[in-house]
């Protein structure tokens, strides 16, 4: 029979540590598995649109940036 205990004691050793990014557990794993999803998505879409290689690229820098915290830059008028 399945046993609650083992799967807590499972996820509680989970552990993700990127940069200053910590994560334990449950949380751990989500993180985990939205990374790998994202990861296809942007893979599925360059395989279905190889000349949207600049865009792919350009949208993966913004989810990047949107993860991490980054507020994007605005240009004015007078910095073209």
């Amino acid at each position: 029979m399945f046993n609650f205990r083992d799967l807590s004691r499972v996820t509680k050793t989970f552990r993700l540590e990127i940069g200053p990014l910590r994560a334990r557990g449950v949380p751990a794993i989500l993180l985990g598995v939205s990374t790998v999803i994202a990861a296809g998505g942007f893979a599925r879409l360059l395989a279905q649109n190889p000349t949207a290689l600049t865009e792919t690229i350009r949208e993966a820098t913004r989810f990047i940036a949107s993860v991490r915290g980054e507020a994007p830059a605005l240009k004015s008028a007078d910095d073209r």
